[in-house]
C-alpha cells in the first residue's frame, strides 16, 4: 500500500534559494509541484510526515475514488456557495481531465455504478508511485519530516527537520497543508495561526463529511425535551446522547440499507436522497449522512439541534405500509409479520423499537408513519479529526484568481486550506487537485515576473 519514500536532499537546503517551494506532500501539493516543474521551475517539497500522500493513500483503501462522471453543471453544483470560485478551476481540469491525466501515469479507469470513477485496479499507491516517479523525473526534490513553524523575522520559511531548524528562501511558496481532519496523517490545522499572523483571513475550521451523535430516544420529551436540547447547545453531549444499551448491543456498525433521507433546515434549504449509512456507538455515519452533512451540521450550530427523517422503505408508498402494518397476523409476532410483510427485520426494526417502544409499534398508525418518516435527532458533529475533510480555510476574499494571498505576495494557497467543502464522491478529490494547478500556475508566473 505504501509508495516510495521520495528521497530527502538535506545538504542542499540553507545555502541556496528556491524557486518554488511547495509544502505539503498531498494532491493539491503534488499537482502544484507537477505544474511548476513541467514550467521549468526548480521545486523542493516539504512535508511533515515521512512519506508524501498518506491520506491519499487511505482514501484508497476501499478503492480509490478518483473523480465522478456527471456532467459538469451538476458537478460543480456539489460545491454550493464557493461553486463561483471552484468552478472556473474544474473548467480547466475536471473530472474528464482527472482521468486522462491518470491514464498518462499508465492508469486506466473505469465509471461505477453509481457514476464515481475508480482506478480499474481500485488501488492508490500504484497511482502515487507513478506519480512520483515522474515528478521525481521533472527535477522535483522531497524533503520528509520538516514540520512548517511559519516564517522568520526576516522572512524565511521555518521547517523543524530531523536535524533540527532550516530556513529556506523561496520566490515562491505553494500552501498545501490540508485542513484539520485526521492530523495523524499529517492534517492539524497548526498552520492557522502563523496566516492570521501575517494577515491572511482564515475561516473557522470545522467538520464535514462527518457522523454525528444522536439524542437518546429515552432522552425527556416536550417541553423537557426543548429545554435538554438547548442545555446541550455549547456543552459536551451529556449522558442521554447516543443509542439505548439494547440498541447499542445489537446495531452498533450495521448498515442502514435502502433507506431515503429528508431534511430541511430552518433557512427552508432541502436535502433528500436515496442511499445508506451505519450506526456508531453515539450516533449516525456514512455516505447518506456525510451528503447532509453541511446542512445538519450548520443547523446543529444555529439551533443545537437538527432532525432528519428516514424513509425506511422508499419504494413502498405510505398507504401501502398501512395496508401491510394493518393486515391481520393471527398468531405471529410483530417482529415475524413486518418481516413477512414488508421486509423489515434487523437494524431498521431495532430503530423502530427504539424510537416507538412497545406501545407504539403496537399501533399501526403510529408504525406506519415511523416506517415511512422516523424522525432522528442529532445533537453534536463528531470531533473534527474524525471527519473525512473540513470546511473553513483561507477564505477566497483574501486570495487573487491566482490563489495568492494580497497580504502576502507570491504565497499562493491550495487544497483543503482553502475555505470550501464538498460530498464525498470524487468531488473532493478532484477539486483539490485542480486548486493545486491553479495555485502552481500562479507561483510559475509569479517567479517569471520577478525575474529581470
Amino acid at each position: 500500500m505504501n509508495a516510495p519514500t521520495p528521497p530527502s536532499h538535506e545538504a542542499a537546503l540553507e545555502p541556496h534559494n528556491f524557486d518554488a517551494v511547495v509544502v505539503g506532500g498531498g494532491p493539491a501539493g503534488l499537482m502544484a509541484a507537477e505544474v511548476l516543474a513541467q514550467g521549468g521551475a526548480s521545486v523542493h517539497v516539504f512535508d511533515a510526515m515521512p512519506s508524501v500522500g498518506r491520506k491519499f493513500l487511505l482514501a484508497g483503501k476501499g478503492g480509490l475514488n478518483l473523480t465522478h462522471s456527471e456532467a459538469h453543471a451538476a458537478f460543480a453544483s456539489r460545491f454550493a456557495a464557493r461553486q463561483p470560485q471552484i468552478e472556473p478551476m474544474l473548467q480547466s481540469f475536471g473530472g474528464p481531465q482527472v482521468c486522462e491525466w491518470a491514464q498518462g501515469l499508465g492508469v486506466q479507469t473505469f465509471v461505477g455504478t453509481s457514476g464515481r470513477v475508480f482506478p480499474s485496479d481500485m488501488k492508490a499507491a500504484p497511482l502515487l508511485r507513478a506519480w512520483l516517479q515522474r515528478l521525481r523525473a521533472q527535477g522535483v526534490q522531497f524533503h520528509m519530516r520538516h514540520r512548517w513553524q511559519g516564517w522568520a523575522e526576516d522572512g524565511t520559511l521555518v521547517f523543524a527537520g530531523p536535524t533540527g531548524a532550516v530556513h529556506v528562501r523561496a520566490s515562491a511558496v505553494v500552501l498545501a497543508l490540508g485542513g484539520a481532519s485526521w492530523a495523524r496523517l499529517g492534517s492539524d490545522g497548526a498552520w492557522v495561526p502563523h496566516l492570521t499572523e501575517r494577515g491572511v483571513s482564515v475561516a473557522p475550521l470545522r467538520p464535514a463529511n462527518c457522523g454525528f451523535d444522536v439524542l437518546r430516544a429515552d432522552a425527556p420529551t416536550g417541553e423537557t425535551r426543548r429545554a435538554f436540547l438547548q442545555e446541550l447547545i455549547g456543552r459536551t453531549p451529556a449522558p442521554a446522547v447516543g443509542w439505548t444499551p439494547h440498541f447499542t448491543e445489537r446495531f452498533v456498525g450495521q448498515p442502514f440499507k435502502t433507506v431515503a433521507l429528508r431534511f430541511t433546515d430552518s433557512q427552508g434549504r432541502s436535502f433528500q436522497r436515496r442511499g445508506e449509512f451505519v450506526a456508531t456507538a453515539t450516533g449516525v455515519e456514512g455516505s447518506l449522512v456525510y451528503a447532509a452533512s453541511h446542512l445538519l451540521r450548520d443547523e446543529i450550530e444555529a439551533h443545537g439541534h437538527a432532525t432528519f427523517h428516514l424513509d425506511l422503505l422508499p419504494d413502498h408508498t405510505p398507504e401501502r405500509v398501512l395496508v401491510e402494518v394493518r393486515h391481520p397476523r393471527g398468531s405471529r409476532s410483530l417482529s415475524s409479520h413486518l418481516k413477512s410483510r414488508l421486509g423489515i427485520d434487523g437494524i431498521k426494526a431495532g430503530v423502530l423499537y427504539e424510537h416507538l417502544g412497545k406501545d407504539g409499534m403496537n399501533d399501526p398508525v403510529a408504525l406506519a408513519h415511523a416506517i415511512k418518516a422516523l424522525p432522528v435527532t442529532v445533537v453534536a458533529a463528531r470531533p473534527i479529526d474524525e471527519a473525512i475533510s473540513t470546511a473553513g480555510g483561507v477564505t477566497f476574499e483574501s486570495l487573487d484568481e491566482h490563489l495568492m494571498a494580497r497580504a502576502l505576495p507570491g504565497v499562493f494557497f491550495a487544497g483543503e486550506m482553502l475555505d470550501w467543502e464538498a460530498p464525498t464522491g470524487g468531488y473532493l478529490l478532484t477539486a483539490s487537485m485542480a486548486s493545486g494547478r491553479v495555485a502552481g500556475a500562479g507561483a510559475l508566473g509569479w517567479i517569471r515576473s520577478q525575474k529581470p
